[in-house]
């Protein structure tokens, strides 16, 4: 089945977009190609074949989340280029005002 440039005008018209007549003209057979590769993937999809979201099956690869000692807060902070009231000190980056 042909795309037809009467056809490209009306899809342009919807999409409300505003094409030339070279345009029009040239993307007839254009959209006429990807309608018929978009045909072909329909065509090889078959009942027996279940639909999948990704070509290899997804497992969780989170470690479970287990609470353990940390480093002390002195050690932290030994690093750190300025520290205040054990936290580190960083520069105001939002207005005080905001």
């Amino acid at each position: 089945m042909a795309i037809t440039r009467d056809e490209v005008a009306n899809l342009a018209r919807l999409s409300r977009m505003s094409l030339s007549e070279a345009e029009l003209d040239a993307l007839a057979p254009q959209l006429e190609a990807i309608l018929g590769a978009v045909a072909r993937v329909s065509e090889v999809a078959a009942a027996d074949i279940p639909p999948t979201s990704h070509a290899v099956p997804l497992t969780n690869v989170f470690r479970a989340d287990v609470t353990r000692p940390s480093l002390p807060v002195a050690d932290v902070l030994a690093g750190a280029p300025a520290a205040e009231e054990g936290r580190f000190r960083v520069p105001r980056i939002l207005d005080p005002e905001e």
